[in-house]
């Protein structure tokens, strides 16, 4: 079954009213506090605004990185919140090409939740023609129960061994990945034995998965194959969610380190490699 679904396929499943619970997890590295705001200027009918910031993710200190994992409490409360219920498939999507609802994929996937993520995002349905509405929706809460979260995240310290038995991928712009530029982060380059691979080379202009040959093709370029340990991180965790979907979608299981850089770069002794090669 595929970890996608299409914008006609949706519209389908909401008229038929089967139990689908749809999620904005509308967020972006620009602007964080805006998502919100954006949400109310249209989303999909019935849909609920989850908070990636707050709801996804939880606050420490600058060493755990930007985003931390939630505590399945709190995800478990969200999901309640948004009125998610035991058998109900949660749809996620934002307006970022699915980086941001892969986040909500991840995470309540590990949960043992039922969760896809909207092809093409909020722009994929309105291309189709499909209304949009601007209430503020907040449904009867739900009484979905989570599975433990956390058995596909890495420690920091497994994440710098990681390259010695499989491939770990920076999926961050190239730039930020060979220390060119960091425009958030207090030291520029990636952790050594990385190797680049941004999650957008996986994606069309309009946020859809490429085909699955040439996705495989990218990734065996890297090292990545069927059978090959592969683990993600990004700036913050949440882009690298997005990689852990796109292989899971084409049959590769990956973990993803969610303290990213943000954290490696935060904690004081971790060696930083520069280039455009693993080092």
């Amino acid at each position: 079954m595929s970890d996608f679904v299409s914008a006609v396929e949706l519209n389908d499943l909401l008229t038929r009213g089967a139990s689908v619970r749809v999620i904005d997890v509308r967020w972006r590295l620009d602007r964080p506090e805006t998502g919100h705001d954006d949400y109310l200027t249209g989303h999909i009918p019935g849909a609920v605004f989850a908070a990636l910031d707050t709801e996804l993710s939880t606050h420490g200190e600058p060493s755990d990185g930007r985003h931390p994992l939630p505590s399945t409490a709190t995800l478990q409360a969200a999901a309640r919140r948004w009125g998610v219920r035991v058998g109900d498939t949660v749809v996620a999507y934002d307006d970022a090409k699915g980086t941001a609802a892969a986040r909500a994929w991840w995470l309540l996937r590990q949960a043992g939740v039922d969760v896809c993520v909207l092809a093409g995002g909020l722009r994929g349905w309105q291309a189709e023609g499909f209304e949009v509405t601007t209430d503020d929706v907040s449904p009867e809460p739900g009484d979905v129960v989570l599975g433990e979260i956390g058995r596909d995240a890495l420690s920091i310290d497994e994440a710098a061994a990681f390259p010695e038995t499989g491939v770990l991928l920076d999926v961050r712009a190239p730039e930020r990945y060979r220390g060119e530029t960091e425009p958030l982060d207090p030291v520029a380059g990636h952790i050594p034995g990385a190797r680049n691979l941004p999650t957008t080379l996986h994606l069309d202009d309009q946020g859809r998965l490429l085909d699955t040959d040439t996705v495989l093709a990218t990734l065996a370029a890297v090292g990545v194959t069927p059978g090959t340990p592969v683990a993600a991180y990004c700036g913050s965790g949440v882009t690298a969610a997005h990689t852990a979907l796109v292989l899971h979608e084409v049959g590769i299981e990956a973990k993803v380190f969610p303290g990213s850089w943000s954290q490696w770069s935060n904690t004081p002794g971790r060696p930083v490699a520069t280039g455009d090669q693993p080092g």
